[in-house]
């Protein structure tokens, strides 16, 4: 017997239609998800190492940061250090000053003329006092402007007052120091020697 076939040919041929655009759609949302998969890792990885650098990076800057700091403070330390050095220096340098400046306004002071006052701010000296005259003033200025460690003498005030009911000048000089190398304690001693001597009264100035 010859087979006959009882079923419609076109509707056979639409249903393996059908199951074959199943079966491609359903192979082609698998590819697609394996791929949005992978892409999706592959970007995860990529993340992943980039979130790990930036920490490497971040945790780089913030011992950098630290190390800077401590290098900040070195640094303030030591300026502080140096500040006392130099404040040391300076407090060694001029020891002296002070007895070399009364020694001076003693041996430079002319007869007639006595101090009351004497104020020094850092190198400027005021110097305030009577004198007979206004000639014992200008003789005082010529004598600190002949000091070695005097110098820039300038007169503020000068006025006629009485004491003791004789008339006498009233006056208020300023000098600077002259700060130089210390000399070594015998050539020190030679210049204040020298002092005396063109000091036109010597230690006679030590009234008042």
């Amino acid at each position: 017997m010859i087979p006959v076939n009882l079923l419609p040919h076109r509707a056979q041929r639409r249903a393996a239609l059908q199951k074959q655009f199943i079966v491609t759609a359903l192979g082609m949302a698998a590819v697609g998800l394996g791929i949005v998969v992978m892409v999706h890792g592959f970007f995860a990885q990529r993340i992943d190492s980039q979130n790990g650098r930036n920490k490497f990076l971040t945790d780089e800057i913030a011992a950098l940061d630290k190390q800077i700091d401590e290098i900040k403070i070195l640094k303030e330390q030591t300026a502080s250090l140096m500040a006392r050095k130099q404040v040391v220096e300076q407090l060694q340098a001029n020891r002296t000053e002070a007895v070399r400046l009364l020694d001076q306004l003693v041996r430079q002071l002319p007869e007639g003329l006595y101090l009351k006052a004497i104020k020094q701010n850092d190198s400027v000296v005021s110097v305030q006092g009577f004198a007979n005259s206004n000639a014992r003033v200008s003789t005082l200025m010529r004598n600190l402007e002949a000091s070695p460690w005097l110098e820039s003498p300038s007169l503020v005030e000068i006025k006629a007052v009485r004491i003791n009911d004789n008339p006498a000048s009233e006056f208020s000089v300023n000098v600077r120091i002259t700060r130089t190398q210390l000399e070594e304690e015998g050539g020190g001693k030679a210049t204040g020697q020298k002092s005396a001597a063109d000091s036109p009264n010597g230690a006679n100035g030590s009234k008042g």
